[in-house]
This record gives C-alpha cells, sequence and structure tokens, in this order.
C-alpha cells in the first residue's frame, strides 16, 4: 500500500509541471545530480567524517539543504525545517506539543525546541554549528534549542542519517545535524519577511542583515557580522474552527470538571451540602448511584451547561465515571496557546585571517529567546491546598439559589441547608496561566586550520552556555490568600450567562496575582577543545589511504534552580511547577576522547571505512565505540553503501540528580492494576473505579549510559545525469535505555512492575514511581528511499523529487527480562515519539530566465487513535466514531523572482487547500497540549501568505 503511494506521487511529479528546489528534495553525497566537474572540486569535511574529500566520494547519506531552497519555502527557522524531515520522528519535541500543562519528563521544556531524528528522542539527536558542539539548553539541559541556531546566516544544513558515535561521541545515536554558516562573505543585504495567515493569528515576522568584507584569496582576511530578530505572534484554540474538545460522538470529551460555573462537589474534608464528612454524595429519590459532581445548569429545569460559553455536559459515558453524571465540563484546549508566541534575536560576529596556508579564526555567536507560555485559567478544588474556610458560605448571594435548585432534585440534603458548599470552579477572572521563559545563549570559539606537511590539520577552543529563566505571568495566584478571598462569599463561583463579579471581588482577586514570580532557571555550560589532523597516509593500487586522528576534551556543567525564590519566603502558590525538588547547585564532567578513521580503497570499485572512539567520562569509565562503512561501485550507475556501528548516551544530569517531584494523576482514566486486571476504568466491576495516586518523577544517581547497535545498507541508482533513486534500510537497537517508563506500560506489565505500586497499610495505591531508570531495550528499522529527475522545458529546466521514510518496525520492553511490547508503528502514544509508518515530501520546480517557482507536498500517514475509557470498556458506542486518524497532506507553492538587479523576491501560499489538522482524540486530562488534533504530527496555522525580500547593497 505504501509502496503504491510512493509510485503514484513519482508519477505525479514526473507529470505535472512548475517550478528552485526545494528543502526536500535529497541532495545526498552519493545522488546529488548537476555536481562540478573534477577540476573545479575541493577537498571539504562532509559530516560524518572527520577526513577532508570530495562531497561525491562520501558512503553514508547525507541531506544537504542551502540557504536559497529554505527560502524557496519561507523556512525562517531551524524548528520549521526540522518539521519537513521525514527522518526526524513525531515527538513532543515542538512548541506546539508542550503548550499546556505539562509533568513528568517534559517539565522543564519551556521555551525549548528540539530535533529528533528517527525518533530516538531529542538527546539522541546531535546538532551542531560549523561542525562543533553548541551548549543545551540552560532550562531542558540534555538538547539543543534550535531556537539559538543563527538561522539568517546559514549556507546550508547537512543531515547525516545514521549513527556518529565513533566520530562525535555522546548523543548522537539518531543522527547529526550540522548547521553551516557562511564564509568569505563579501557585501551587505538584507531581507525582510512575512507568514500572513488567511483566518488571522500566528503571524510569523524576521528581519535580518548580513554584512562581510574582505578576502581571503586576495586580501588575506574575512569580517562576516549577520544579526536577525524574528518574531512568531499567539495562536489561540479559539482561533481555529476544528479545536473542540466537545465531540462525544466520535469518543472525544473533556475530563475536567473545573468550569467558569462551578461544580459543587461531595467532600470528606468537612460537612458540606452534598454531603457530612463524606465524598459519596447524595443519591436521587429511589436510586442507589451516588453523585459526587453536581452542576445546577445540568439537572432538570437548569439552563443547561451550554449557556455558558465553551462549557458541555461532563461525558460520564466516555470517562467512565458515573458519579459525575449531572457535572458540567470545559473545554481547555480552545484557551490554550496553539503557537506560542516567540521573540528570537540572534547575532554572529567571525573574523578570520589568512597566513600562507592557514586560517585563524575567532567567532562569537549569541541569541536571546523569549516564549511566553499561556493556557487555561487555574481551577480550585476541595480539599488539596484548599481548606474547608474557602468553600463558599451560605452568606454568598448565590448560596440559595444554588442550593434550592439541587435539593429540588436531591429532596435527601434538605438537612443540611446553611452548611458550605464545596466546589471546582474555573477562575476565568484570574485569567489565562502564563509562564514567559527567556533563554540567552552564547558561544565564543577560536581556532585554525591548513595543511601541515601533507595533511591537514583542524584545531579549536570554544566556551558555549544557555542559560534559562522562567516567570509567572497572569493566571497564577497565592494559594492561601485566594482560599481566604474566596470564604469571604464576596467571589461569586456561580456567576450565569451574562454577569460578572462586582469590581470588589475583581479588586480582591488581584491582590492574590503572584505576577512577576521566577520560577525557575537553568544553564549549561561547556567548554571545549577539539584537535584533528587528517590526509593521505600511503598508496594502494586502488588508490590514497586516508586517515584522521583526533582529540575532544570537554567539560560540562549544568544548574538548575527550582524555585528562585529565598527559601525563608516562598508562599505557595497555586498550580505553580515550582521544581524545588530538582534543584542542582552545578553539577559537572569532564569528557576525554581520542578516535581514528581510516578510508581504504580496497579496489578501484570497493572502498572501505573504518573509525573508532574511546572515551571517558568522569563517574562512568570508558567507552569504546567503532564503526565500520562501505561503498561499492560495481558501475558507474550503481552504488552500493552500508554501515554498521555502536552508539551511546551518558545520562543528562537531571536525569541523574534530579529530586523526586509528586505530581497527582489528573486522568480518571486508571484503575488499580492490582486490583483490576489491565487497569482500565469500569465502574460496573468492583475494584475497577477510576484511581488517583501521586506521580514520582526524578533522576536516580545510579544510572548508566544508553548503548546502541546501528546498521544500514543501501543502493543508489543514477542511470543519467537526469534520474537518480535510492534506497536505504535501517536499523537502530538500543539497549539500557534511559526512560521514565509510561504509565500505560506499567499499568499493562503490573507483575513486572509491582514494586513501583506504593501501597498504604490498608492496601490502597497511593504511588506510582515513575523514575528515570535504565529499563529495558527498544528495535527501530524502517526505509528511506528517494528519487529525482529533471529536464527541460519551454526554455526552461525542471526538477522533480521524492523523499520517503517507511517505518517497519518500532517496539520496545520496559525490562531486560520482560517481551518486547506490541508495535507501536502507527498507533498513538501519549508522549514521546509518535511512529507513522509512513511520511513523505513530494517537489516539483521549474526555472526560466529571472522567474522560477516550486511546487511541493509533505504527507504524514494516518494511525490508530487514542480509546478513552469508557469506548475502551464498551460502556459507550459512539455513532460516528473511527479508530484512526486520517492521513495528513498539505501542499505548498511558492515563486521567486529576481530580475531587478540585486533584488530577490519570493511569494508563495502554504496549505494551499487549506487543511485542517485531521481530528484526533488527543486529550490527556488536562496534562498536554491538543484536544481533538495531534501537535506532533499537524501544523494548525491553516493556510498562509508568505512574502520574501531580499536586497543585496553591494
Amino acid at each position: 500500500m505504501k509502496l503504491k503511494k510512493l509510485a503514484q506521487s513519482i508519477a505525479l511529479i514526473c507529470v505535472a509541471a512548475q517550478v528552485s528546489a526545494p528543502v526536500s528534495a535529497q541532495v545526498s553525497a552519493q545522488s546529488a545530480p548537476g555536481g562540478q566537474g573534477p577540476e573545479t572540486m575541493q577537498r571539504v569535511e562532509i559530516t560524518g567524517s572527520s577526513i577532508k574529500r570530495i562531497a561525491k566520494e562520501g558512503a553514508l547519506p547525507v541531506e544537504v539543504f542551502t540557504r536559497k531552497q529554505l527560502e524557496a519555502q519561507g523556512i525562517v527557522n531551524a524548528e520549521q525545517l526540522i518539521a519537513t524531515l521525514n527522518i526526524n520522528g513525531n515527538g513532543s519535541d515542538n512548541l506546539a506539543s508542550n503548550s499546556d500543562v505539562t509533568s513528568g519528563a517534559q517539565r522543564g521544556n519551556n521555551g525549548a525546541s528540539s530535533a529528533n531524528l528517527r525518533g530516538q528522542g531529542a538527546d539522541n539527536t546531535l546538532v551542531l554549528l560549523n561542525g562543533r558542539r553548541v551548549a543545551t539548553h540552560g532550562m531542558k539541559g540534555s538538547a539543543v534549542d534550535l531556537n539559538s541556531i543563527p538561522f539568517a546566516a546559514i549556507e546550508r544544513v547537512e543531515v547525516l542519517k545514521d549513527g556518529a558515535s565513533a566520530i562525535y561521541g555522546t548523543d548522537a545515536i539518531g543522527g547529526v545535524i550540522n548547521f553551516i554558516l557562511r564564509k568569505n562573505y563579501k557585501g551587505f543585504e538584507t531581507q525582510a519577511f512575512t507568514d500572513l495567515t488567511e483566518a488571522g493569528g500566528a503571524r510569523i515576522d524576521r528581519v535580518s542583515a548580513v554584512g562581510g568584507f574582505g578576502d581571503l584569496a586576495e586580501q588575506g582576511f574575512n569580517v562576516l557580522v549577520a544579526a536577525s530578530r524574528s518574531q512568531n505572534q499567539a495562536l489561540r484554540g479559539n482561533e481555529r474552527d476544528f479545536v473542540n474538545t466537545f465531540q462525544p460522538e466520535r469518543g472525544l470529551s473533556v475530563e475536567t470538571r473545573g468550569t467558569p460555573f462551578a461544580n459543587v462537589f461531595a467532600t470528606s474534608l468537612a460537612d458540606t451540602i452534598l454531603s457530612r464528612k463524606s465524598n459519596t454524595g447524595p443519591t436521587l429519590p429511589g436510586g442507589t448511584q451516588p453523585y459526587t459532581a453536581i452542576s445546577v445548569l445540568d439537572l432538570p429545569g437548569g439552563a443547561g451547561c451550554g449557556s455558558i460559553d465553551g462549557q458541555a455536559p461532563y461525558d460520564d459515558g466516555l470517562w467512565d465515571t458515573a458519579s459525575a453524571k449531572f457535572a458540567c465540563a470545559w473545554d481547555t484546549g480552545r484557551a490554550a496557546v496553539l503557537q506560542q508566541p516567540v521573540t528570537s534575536t540572534n547575532f554572529i560576529a567571525r573574523g578570520t585571517l589568512r597566513r600562507g596556508k592557514h586560517d585563524f579564526f575567532a567567532e562569537m555567536v549569541g541569541s536571546r529567546t523569549e516564549v511566553k507560555k499561556s493556557f487555561s485559567p487555574n481551577q480550585t478544588s476541595p480539599g488539596g491546598n484548599f481548606p474547608a474556610t474557602s468553600f463558599y458560605p451560605s452568606t454568598g448571594a448565590a448560596y440559595n439559589g444554588v442550593f434550592n435548585a439541587i435539593v429540588a432534585a436531591f429532596p435527601s440534603i434538605e438537612a443540611n441547608r446553611g452548611l458550605p458548599i464545596a466546589y471546582r470552579w474555573r477562575c476565568m477572572d484570574c485569567g489565562n496561566r502564563e509562564i514567559a521563559t527567556s533563554t540567552e545563549a552564547s558561544r565564543l570559539q577560536i581556532g585554525a586550520d591548513g595543511p601541515l606537511g601533507r595533511f591537514d590539520y583542524r584545531v579549536g577552543f570554544s566556551r558555549a552556555q544557555s542559560e534559562s529563566q522562567s516567570t509567572l505571568g497572569g493566571g497564577y495566584n497565592y494559594t492561601a490568600a485566594l482560599a481566604a478571598a474566596l470564604g469571604t462569599g464576596l467571589i461569586n463561583p456561580f456567576l450565569k450567562a451574562g454577569e460578572k463579579q462586582t469590581q470588589a471581588a475583581v479588586d480582591l482577586i488581584n491582590t492574590t496575582s503572584a505576577r512577576g514570580v521566577v520560577l525557575y532557571g537553568g544553564k549549561s555550560v561547556l567548554t571545549q577543545f577539539d584537535a584533528a589532523l587528517s590526509g593521505e597516509i600511503f598508496q594502494l593500487p586502488a588508490g590514497a589511504v586516508m586517515a584522521a586522528l583526533g582529540t575532544d576534551l570537554r567539560k560540562e556543567t549544568y544548574s538548575f534552580n527550582g524555585d528562585a525564590r529565598a527559601a525563608a519566603s516562598r508562599p505557595a502558590i497555586l498550580n505553580a511547577p515550582f521544581d524545588e525538588p530538582n534543584a542542582l547547585a552545578a553539577v559537572s564532567r569532564d569528557i576525554r576522547a581520542i578516535y581514528a578513521e581510516v578510508i581504504v580503497p580496497v579496489t578501484k570499485k570497493f572502498e572501505l571505512t573504518v573509525a573508532g572512539r574511546q572515551d571517558h567520562y568522569s563517574g562512568f569509565g570508558n567507552t569504546f565505540n567503532p564503526k565500520v562503512s562501505f561503498r561499492y561501485t560495481p558501475t558507474q550507475q550503481l552504488l552500493l553503501r552500508g554501515s554498521y556501528n555502536t552508539g551511546f548516551r551518558a545520562p543528562a544530569f537531571n536525569q541523574l540528580f534530579n529530586g523526586v517531584t509528586e505530581s497527582i494523576h489528573a486522568g480518571a482514566d486508571l484503575a488499580d492494576p492490582g486490583k483490576c486486571a489491565g487497569g482500565k476504568v469500569d465502574s460496573t466491576k468492583p475494584g475497577c473505579e477510576a484511581v488517583r495516586p501521586d506521580i514520582l518523577t526524578g533522576g536516580k544517581v545510579d544510572l548508566g549510559p544508553e548503548t546502541a547497535k546501528q546498521g544500514s545498507i543501501g543502493i543508489v541508482f543514477e542511470p543519467s545525469a537526469r534520474f537518480s533513486a535510492s534506497l536505504d534500510l535501517w536499523a537502530v537497537r538500543k539497549f539500557d535505555t534511559i526512560r521514565s517508563i509510561d504509565l500505560g506500560t506499567m499499568v499493562a506489565n503490573y507483575p513486572l512492575f509491582v514494586n513501583q505500586f506504593g501501597r498504604d497499610a490498608s492496601g490502597k495505591l497511593i504511588t506510582i514511581d515513575q523514575r528515570w531508570v535504565n529499563a529495558g531495550a527498544s528495535v527501530t528499522r524502517g526505509i528511506e528511499a528517494g528519487a529525482r529527475t529533471n529536464g527541460a522545458l519551454w526554455a526552461g529546466k525542471w526538477t522533480a523529487g521524492i523523499d520517503g521514510s517507511y517505518l517497519l518496525e518500532k517496539k520496545s520492553r520496559p525490562l531486560a527480562n520482560a517481551a518486547f511490547g506490541e508495535s507501536e508503528v502507527g498507533r498513538f502514544t501519549f508522549t514521546g515519539d509518535l511512529g507513522l509508518q509512513w511520511k513523505h515530501s513530494a517537489y516539483l520546480t521549474y526555472r526560466q530566465g529571472a522567474w522560477s517557482g516550486m511546487l511541493q507536498q509533505i504527507y504524514r500517514d494516518g494511525y490508530k487513535d487514542q480509546v478513552l475509557p469508557g469506548v475502551a470498556s464498551g460502556r459507550v458506542k459512539p455513532g460516528n466514531y473511527n479508530p484512526n486518524v486520517d492521513a495528513y497532506s498539505l501542499w505548498h507553492a511558492s515563486v521567486s523572482y529576481t530580475g531587478v538587479k540585486n533584488l530577490t523576491l519570493t511569494a508563495g501560499v502554504k496549505n494551499l487547500l487549506d487543511t485542517d489538522p485531521p481530528f484526533a482524540i488527543t486529550y490527556d486530562s488536562n496534562s498536554g497540549a491538543g484536544s481533538s488534533w495531534e501537535p506532533r504530527v499537524a501544523d494548525p496555522r491553516g493556510r498562509s501568505l508568505t512574502l520574501m525580500a531580499n536586497y543585496k547593497f553591494f
């Protein structure tokens, strides 16, 4: 089926005629058509090797994306580029996937956007700038933030689709992305770009300037300076019609009873109108089902939940929670920000001095990124941090109306008249919760390269750092102050449509605001010295044997402040995600490495490359990782290639040293697996009631490194200069994987994890331990295929191509002694990588004179959807339920004109057909992004117009 899609796409792009090669073009070292002739070729260092050689000689699949290709598609930052890569996984690594409440491993991702090659995780993807490391994100501490890349000065981007621990060390299991900046640039040019959505919101703007003077060849020096400022405006859920979490007929509804018009709750905290020190709630006359959450709007004769904007009846069937039959819910997805507002400023200055054949350089790169996260207003709830004194008193203006409406349906509570009302309420007047994160990143580097006898040398020293800080905006309130304010009865949580809080109530709420409190911050520092020597060492009949020898000395330091306030003055702030258990004073480690690489031409047609790297990590000891690759060209038109290598990744500092964080399980979709097989909620079965234990997350100091074995084998066929095709089969097998095992896996394999389920003396489930462990293993296998062709038409030239990725296998086991679980290919997972089976990018370009244009298709396969508890248990059968998420296909087009001297104009339309994200049951109990769409796959912006103008002054 997938091969049929591939064939159809190739046929499509070969028949249609259009217009400058886009980002999806695979310009691999083996198959790039139209390369320069041998007389103009120079030896260069290609990502994945330390040996300078002619690009087309390489044996590894490397995709190269030029600056002009990026501009033709309106791609102006690294996150946009990564989103187009078929090889990149669909993980929770972009800003849209971290736009709501987050917990567990996703905490601390504020403001960070990362790459995730081959779905191996952001911390298994190595990001380089000019071939050298940059500091990991100050908050996250384990992966590079793509927002720190100075995109305005990018010359090209090289993506190595293979493991590279034998050359680069840790982090390179999934692959390597190398952002390469301009060199020896002369002139001055400015660029302005805008991306305007048709439906409004989510506008993207960027202005940049690049200047350079001096010529290395003629004057012996060059200075490059570049700066840019970009801004992504916010896009809210209520600005897009496809965001609607109330679609019960399709199997989706919201699991929250924190509503603008409060739900009345039963509680054991104190005597209240629903119960006397009991959380069981009243029953209807003649009935036996107790009701613990009731909204007067949903009772017979009430105005209806929908009378309040954003509310609808709580779906007790889908969530299998019969006790909430008369409750209301509120669509949190509409309040979330789908595209977080981002402002980014980048700067680079580089000076190069040439003396003889030696180049000496100094480079400074800096960036400041500001991201504002905004999501649903806070909710207050009986119990927890709110004492009984915060309940609504009988003196409140709304008391009699609420009590009388409930007693009419539940006459048995008449005896409770005058008792306070326990309730759950969404504080709309508090405003959306906001967390603003600023990150300052920099790298200062000096180095030199040139010939040393018959060898080439390279040496460099750098210091890079990234420092982040998150600050609370609106929507957060001091817990004790808000509780006291609520207890006055002045604040009314039962406002009907059209009613507003009194000014006195609004003023009282504002006095409890915690706006401006610094939440937490982190800092990552990397100090590195590297040196390498490469060249020909001797001749064989088939050609020169080339080798490289290098060393890499690094010091990595990380610190994290879980609560920036003075320890003696830390009043609680309602639901503010302080991470004080994870606070770290500066922790560091030293890495010493030596590596070698040899290329042996065994015959004129067969070449073998052998590499190995020995790393010593303080605290872990030594690890050696080899790599063997080959290229075989039986004919000029055919290339066979393959590789085998091992890899490793040392644990991140926070995985080692974080403390224990306790977060209550927010959903109503978990039953105690020790009492209910499978842990699926089913209120009709004893022991299968919903439970909400504390989830423990955090680090473990005894973690060891992950290890991996990887292999690939491929073929490149280029029968003529007008056609080439490639096919590569690859596999990654990881061992001792560092993971926080997802709750579903632990529940499904309860006998294996029985010790992680903590119970009190009565046997009640109270905690589940999800801290980092070296747990088990994973296997990922896939096929990457590409084809491209070109020709002449109407006095112009056209090119067409397709690049696809087919996932054959993706599975894991939670423990070394456990069996591998079911396939994760094409199946929903709550967090981490979503294993789509097939993805491709197809393009068609045409160039004639001063005009050029491009048509592109981005395709992402569908998958098995999430299933809510009531559907899983069979209690409800939605009438329009589809267990599959549809495929997602976007078409983009652009046209460029260079007919005016020094000026390039580009206009484009993204999402030509204005395709909405496909419907998905992506609701994670108010603890994740999405709700009716999947941010790991889809773009919520809709159709947009892009305009770019680039003017070169000299």
